[in-house]
């Protein structure tokens, strides 16, 4: 049966809308993965003897900051791994039995790159540590223990993927207990480190957590084998109607329209408040350039880097999805004889008003000097004039549905991604910072921050001819769009 299902997955993924297209971007994931492999290996053999080197006991001090590591793990993978699912509606007519279908299910998570990456680094150390003398016995232990936890983040990530705001609160946990420890006002390591310690030192401790998963993995059987029926998530549930007739908009025409409808699809949909989310968490990306906790990041050209994700944060994660919000009617959008100048217009001026909003909620960088705030403004003006043009142009390209009811993959699905939107890309980040080094560079300071300026007011000056030239690749792009919309696979 399982052979028949892993038959059923690889014609569904050859028979696929996306197969066959973006094949250079699937050729950089996969080198991107290679590479990654490729340095946990190395960190694995490695860090035994950087440790060493550092006059630091090796496995007390990977203990020590496992605690870190196994957080930051479920944070990425709230963020970025997808939870394997079956089309299990058209399963379920079928002789198949529910416990298979969820045993397959809940299995193809089993063999996630997040998972296995892992034992990348932990086998080649646990050889090293072996072959360095330590006891193999107490080593296996403490490797399978290990190990239990890394698939415990996994069905933490299955059973926690669908709660909102849960990324901000580890994110939240993550910078507290990190700044408690560095400010030595709580060390959580204290009594973590004799935890995963002890999965060496003591016989059968290691146990602990293959138990919590083996009860993790029962759990989640059971409620999905629960939940597994034709009508699963058909009902809804019934709450008191709100109006939002947003008026107020409605002296600003055509244009007051879309943006009542985009402010209504942020409001009411767990996809689009996710973004709005990830947009406050760019606030705070900053203080990695200009705290100067990071000696590369004090370089001039990478402050400005810094300005364009503080105030781009919702351009970045929300503008470059456009018009793949609107996936879900965007056939019956197409047939109201909707000016594309009207709708181009809207989300425009969506992302003017929310780089603006972020740009105020970042004058807390005035504790770190005017002149870091005066970056910040810059990489606003950047924002509207230049980037803001370039995520519009760059959704004429872009074209995989989005499920609104679906919290996770704030960045958007990896099938998004193409050749023209990488190629769009490539300005929204490395022009600013190539413009401020040749300012700084055959000037100063001032000069280079009047170049990146003067670039987003230029075009701010010239929007309309360039609202022209996205307005024609929209209407070039238009049937092939509703097509690749009308995919669900």
């Amino acid at each position: 049966m399982i052979k028949k299902f892993i038959y059923l997955e690889w014609k569904a993924f050859i028979r696929s809308a996306s197969f066959g297209k973006n094949l250079a971007m699937k050729i950089i994931i996969g080198f991107l993965m290679i590479y990654f492999s490729l340095i946990f290996i190395g960190m694995g053999v490695g860090a035994f003897y950087i440790l060493k080197d550092m006059k630091l006991e090796p496995l007390r001090a990977v203990n020590k900051f496992l605690i870190y590591y196994f957080l930051f793990d479920l944070l990425i993978r709230l963020l970025l791994q997808a939870i394997p699912v079956l089309n299990i509606k058209p399963l379920l007519v079928l002789p198949f039995k529910k416990p298979t279908i969820v045993h397959f299910s809940l299995g193809k998570t089993v063999l996630s790159f997040f998972n296995w990456v892992h034992a990348l680094f932990f086998i080649p150390f646990s050889v090293v540590l072996i072959l360095n003398g330590y006891d193999v016995v107490g080593i296996l232990f403490w490797h399978l223990g290990i190990m239990a936890v890394i698939y415990i983040n996994n069905f933490l990530n299955i059973i926690l993927s669908n709660i909102d705001k849960l990324f901000i609160v580890f994110v939240v946990l993550i910078l507290a207990l990190a700044g408690a420890q560095y400010y030595k006002v709580f060390d959580v390591t204290v009594f973590t480190t004799p935890f995963f310690q002890n999965f060496h030192d003591v016989e059968g401790l290691f146990l602990i957590p293959v138990v919590v998963l083996i009860a993790l993995h029962v759990f989640t059987f059971k409620y999905f084998k629960k939940n597994l029926y034709l009508d699963a998530g058909l009902s809804v549930k019934q709450d008191v109607a709100a109006t939002e007739n947003l008026t107020w908009l409605n002296q600003f025409g055509t244009l007051g329209t879309f943006l009542k409808n985009d402010i209504k699809l942020i409001k009411r949909n767990k996809r689009s408040k996710t973004t709005i989310f990830m947009s406050i968490l760019f606030l705070f990306y900053g203080l990695l350039f200009f705290s100067g906790g990071i000696e590369v990041y004090e370089k001039p050209y990478m402050q400005i880097f810094g300005g364009i994700f503080v105030s781009g944060g919702f351009l970045f994660v929300f503008g470059q999805f456009v018009p793949s919000w609107d996936s879900s009617y965007y056939q019956l959008l197409m047939t109201q004889n909707v000016p594309y100048r009207g709708y181009i217009t809207s989300k425009w001026w969506l992302i003017v008003i929310a780089t603006s909003i972020s740009t105020i909620l970042a004058s807390f960088y005035l504790f770190f000097g005017w002149k870091v705030y005066l970056i910040i403004i810059v990489g606003a003006i950047y924002n509207i004039g230049v980037n803001s043009h370039l995520v519009l142009l760059g959704g004429a390209f872009t074209k995989t549905p989005i499920d609104l009811s679906v919290a996770g993959g704030a960045f958007g699905d990896k099938k998004a991604f193409n050749v023209n939107a990488i190629l769009l890309s490539l300005p929204k980040i490395f022009l600013p910072s190539l413009l401020y080094w040749l300012g700084n560079h055959f000037g100063d300071n001032t000069w280079g921050l009047s170049l990146v300026a003067g670039a987003g007011v230029l075009g701010f000056i010239f929007r309309d001819k360039v609202f022209s030239l996205i307005e024609k690749r929209y209407k070039i792009e238009k049937y092939s769009t509703i097509n690749a919309y009308k995919q669900k696979s």
